[in-house]
């Protein structure tokens, strides 16, 4: 079991690695529009979370070295530096620094302490340009400082705050300090600090590992409540924390005092209202003395109190923070959830089994509501694993940057449909064949700008990455706006290569393919981009073995399309049942169109030819039993199962079709890797073993 400082440290990872990823994206966005002053917020939070929390845990060399983007963010937010090239540049390269030190404390390469040195005197260059020099003695003054009337750009109004924080008797077991918490307090504004102490113990019951005191704070800041929360983000389950509103910047102000002492001590909860009753009941209310002097009416007096009231209570409701609850879960437990959700889903299908063979009223019943929750666990579990492609379209946009500066292109990345979910498992397998994908299309397909101008487009190039929803499958899209795809050069190209004759009559669709055969490639001379032959094979071998394919399309001049087409999850799928002989074999419900009888004068009808006639159109068959060589005699009346994928239609003629069946795949093992037809098999309820069949690549192999 990891000891309680290891599993904070690594919080601390998991958190700081998705703040990166979002410090990417909003640099990348902020390049686009540097007036956003939203944006430049987010960016500061996240070095400061990144700063503050790794000063807590552990990690001084990321606290120190983040310490300067956040005075350089700083001086940005208040007006006194311009957005530039060599900032965001600057900034992009220090996440990725902040990146390599993480991957170093988890046993990575060593961190480049060269590089590290360089960044920082880079983040002070630009702080000092930006600064004014001191009094009688400076160098340098920053160009075109912005007047000293001008608004703060970002600034938010001026909030006051009310901070109650108690941390657990057992924090400092975690490794946190709140010592350290209160002074990122003091970092965000004015912050008068009370210490709670009269829970602290005589010395004989006293634990010098446990923490008895708390804390009030009155916080002054222009930083929003986000950045306070920020403080506590990785102390948020060892504490109790209270945040309050109590002056909002004076948008709500009727007069220039403040509270009463007893309104202050009840809201804190250090005094209750019966006890503050007591003590001033000596002494009449307001409204009862008006009562009696006869200057109102009692209903008078009873409808100002329900003004009061109501006015109170919607300034409340304005000023409580909105608080989410989230839970953070490793991936492995997911993985092991859905693994025993797939043994249940066989158990189930055992349970429905023997309540069928028994026929017992009440055993079917129970067996039927068993189905039912676990058709509900099963889908439940599966989108606790499902989550957006929009986090691997994010990562994209860096990508596209960095390789459009590389090759001196200009190139904007759109994408499309990042809240489509897929499997994670998917997802993280997706990532080096869309990697691929986008950086042969900035190197092949977009021209430089001087070409396109030349034909007449924008100097700009369009990448567009798009996913959307298809039945059981997802589509993900890969489109430029290039020149496309030259057939006649990659026919020429496989013919030195002897890939196909010099007389070989390929449609267009047939010469695009060819690209994806190991070692093709048509680029003239090899860069450190592309030009090896090396990729788009490994693209299509990816995709394959994630069950799903890829099909390319193109227009010259008009740019070109790659399409990959997955399955949403690759653990439980719906398929359906089929037994040849004494087997059993279980075909993808998303491949099936329908299902056929094959009568022997159907057979006698078709001349020897093995096609069936389905609604006038003739569809070609192959028998599982011959193919398969499962021993037997086929019975007088077969079924035929009629498949269809990429437009392709294809029978498999079996003995009987059993029904749909909930599938859980099972790899076959390494002995088995050479095995094209299956492409996985499943448990059954009576512990037998079935088969799945890869209806895709027996079609393609025919």
């Amino acid at each position: 079991m990891k000891p309680e400082h290891d599993i904070h440290r690594q919080a601390f990872k998991d958190e700081a690695l998705e703040l990166l990823a979002e410090l990417e994206t909003s640099l990348l966005e902020w390049e686009e529009r540097p007036e956003d002053a939203e944006l430049l917020g987010r960016i500061f939070r996240a070095i400061h979370t990144i700063k503050g929390s790794g000063s807590m845990f552990g990690f001084k060399d990321i606290a120190d070295f983040t310490h300067e983007a956040e005075t350089l963010l700083d001086l940005a937010r208040a007006g006194k530096v311009r957005v530039s090239k060599e900032m965001i540049d600057l900034t992009l390269a220090a996440r990725d620094q902040v990146k390599a030190m993480i991957d170093a404390a988890d046993g990575g390469e060593p961190v480049d302490e060269g590089r590290t040195a360089e960044l920082m005197k880079a983040f002070q260059r630009l702080q000092i340009q930006a600064r004014p020099p001191e009094a009688g003695g400076g160098e340098s003054s920053p160009a075109s400082p912005p007047p000293a009337t001008a608004p703060a750009v970002g600034r938010m109004e001026t909030i006051t705050y009310r901070l109650r924080f108690r941390p657990r008797e057992d924090v400092f077991c975690t490794g946190a300090n709140p010592l350290l918490l209160l002074r990122e307090l003091e970092e965000l504004g004015q912050a008068t600090i009370a210490a709670h102490l009269e829970d602290i113990p005589l010395l004989d019951s006293y634990d010098p590992e446990a923490c008895y005191t708390h804390w009030d704070v009155i916080l002054s800041t222009d930083q929003g409540l986000n950045a306070i929360k920020d403080v506590f983000i990785f102390v948020e389950d060892d504490c109790d924390l209270h945040i309050e509103i109590i002056d909002d910047g004076g948008r709500l102000d009727i007069e220039t005092g403040y509270k009463r002492l007893g309104e202050i001590l009840i809201e804190k909860g250090d005094l209750s209202p019966d006890d503050l009753a007591k003590v001033l009941k000596v002494r009449p209310r307001v409204g009862e003395m008006l009562v009696e002097a006869g200057v109102i009416s009692p209903e008078q007096v009873q409808s100002a109190l329900v003004e009061q009231r109501h006015v109170q209570e919607v300034r409340e409701k304005r000023q409580k923070a909105v608080e989410i609850t989230s839970l953070r879960v490793p991936s492995e437990r997911l993985d092991k959830l859905v693994d025993l959700v797939g043994e249940m889903v066989t158990v189930q299908a055992r349970l429905s089994q023997v309540a069928a063979r028994r026929k017992d009223p009440e055993l079917l019943s129970v067996a039927e509501e068993v189905e039912r929750l676990t058709s509900e666990l099963r889908d439940n579990a599966m989108s606790t694993r499902m989550v957006p492609i929009g986090t691997l379209f994010n990562k994209f946009g860096r990508l596209v940057r960095d390789l459009s500066q590389a090759l001196g292109k200009e190139v904007e990345l759109v994408s499309e449909g990042a809240e489509t979910e897929l499997d994670k498992t998917v997802i993280e397998r997706l990532n080096d064949p869309l990697v691929h994908l986008l950086r042969n299309s900035i190197d092949h397909g977009l021209e430089p700008p001087e070409a396109r101008l030349a034909a007449g487009k924008p100097s700009k190039g369009i990448m567009r990455v798009a996913a959307a929803h298809s039945g059981a499958t997802v589509l993900i899209s890969v489109n430029d706006d290039g020149a496309g795809l030259d057939a006649g050069r990659i026919r020429a190209k496989a013919v030195e290569r002897g890939l196909i004759g010099p007389e070989s009559d390929l449609s267009e669709n047939e010469l695009f393919n060819l690209i994806f055969h190991p070692g093709f490639s048509t680029a003239e001379k090899v860069t450190g981009v592309s030009g090896r032959g090396v990729g788009m094979d490994v693209v299509k071998k990816n995709i394959e073995s994630l069950k799903g394919g890829i099909e390319i399309s193109s227009r010259k001049g008009l740019g070109t399309q790659v399409v990959l087409k997955l399955p949403l999850t690759l653990a439980i799928i719906d398929g359906l049942l089929v037994t040849v002989g004494g087997d059993f074999f279980v075909f993808p419900i998303s491949d099936i169109e329908e299902c056929v009888e094959l009568t022997p004068a159907d057979v006698a009808g078709s001349h020897g030819r093995r096609t069936v006639t389905v609604r006038r159109q003739l569809v070609p068959y192959l028998r599982l039993r011959e193919r398969f060589s499962v021993t037997g005699r086929a019975l007088d009346l077969e079924q035929v199962v009629i498949c269809s994928v990429d437009g392709l239609r294809l029978g498999f003629v079996v003995d009987r079709v059993v029904g749909q069946y909930q599938t859980v795949i099972k790899s076959l093992g390494r002995l088995f890797t050479s095995v094209t037809d299956i492409s996985g098999a499943t448990i059954l309820g009576d512990g037998s073993v079935a088969l799945i069949i890869d209806v895709k690549r027996i079609i393609q192999n025919l």
